[in-house]
């Protein structure tokens, strides 16, 4: 039987976590292993400073106080003899879109699988009220979870998989899109301990393509499906600075 590792950032507590176990139960063998608490927005973080327990809490089911990758990690040492088939992550409390990739632990979690070598998904919901509704991404994830044990997927390549607030239309292959913040924001608390002040604000799509951006299909309520590389290089801007090394020498005095 195929094995999965499951996790997230929302915590083991977790209703989309727990959904989307439910909603795959049958379909491999699965291993949670999640945060202790709630680890959202904590994006590619690891600990280094403080041990790292993990800690059985039922069977196939760990906690681990530290982020979503330290999971990722802790798993893959010491439950393990061989890699699992997957690692999926979520499903997330909330959408997980274009810049938003940066700094997401849900994303974070999935992109250290990949790392591995093991194929990866990281699975975000969109709401606009809470309770927020699950079931209906969850079954389609168990569908294209299926389909991908069943036809492999490339071990360096990552899923970011975004499902829209309500009634699916269909599903779309999608870019990582480009969300700017709309400049109106509301102070939602003040620590002067920290001397800052938290806030939220919404966003809009900032960039213009040809190609699907994932807010786009979310916002036209389509599943966005938009495949994730390792590799950052911006290879357009390679060649310029190639052809611009003299300058950049001269300029250290090189």
């Amino acid at each position: 039987m195929k094995v999965i590792l499951l996790t997230n950032d929302d915590g083991i507590e977790a209703d989309g976590l727990k959904t989307l176990e439910s909603a795959l139960k049958g379909l491999a063998h699965i291993v949670v292993v999640a945060p202790d608490q709630e680890r959202s927005a904590v994006s590619h973080g690891l600990t280094l400073r403080t041990p790292i327990h993990l800690t059985e809490v039922a069977a196939d089911h760990y906690v681990v106080n530290g982020t979503p990758a330290d999971c990722v990690i802790a798993a893959l040492r010491h439950l393990f003899v061989q890699f699992p088939d997957m690692v999926i992550s979520g499903i997330n409390h909330g959408a997980n879109l274009g810049d938003d990739l940066m700094y997401s632990g849900t994303v974070a979690a999935a992109r250290e699988a990949s790392h591995h070598g093991i194929p990866a998904v990281a699975l975000s919901q969109a709401y606009d009220e809470k309770p927020i509704r699950f079931k209906e991404g969850a079954a389609f994830a168990r569908d294209l979870i299926s389909a991908l044990l069943h036809n492999g997927l490339g071990g360096e390549i990552c899923l970011n998989v975004n499902f829209p607030v309500r009634s699916i239309k269909g599903m779309r292959i999608t870019r990582q899109g480009c969300a700017e913040h709309v400049p109106h924001f509301n102070a939602l608390d003040y620590k002067a301990d920290y001397n800052a002040v938290p806030f939220r604000g919404g966003a809009r799509e900032c960039q213009k393509s040809d190609f699907m951006s994932d807010h786009k299909a979310i916002m036209e309520h389509y599943v966005s499906i938009t495949p994730l590389q390792r590799d950052q290089t911006d290879y357009n801007a390679v060649q310029s600075l190639i052809d611009d090394a003299g300058k950049l020498f001269r300029i250290h005095g090189a």
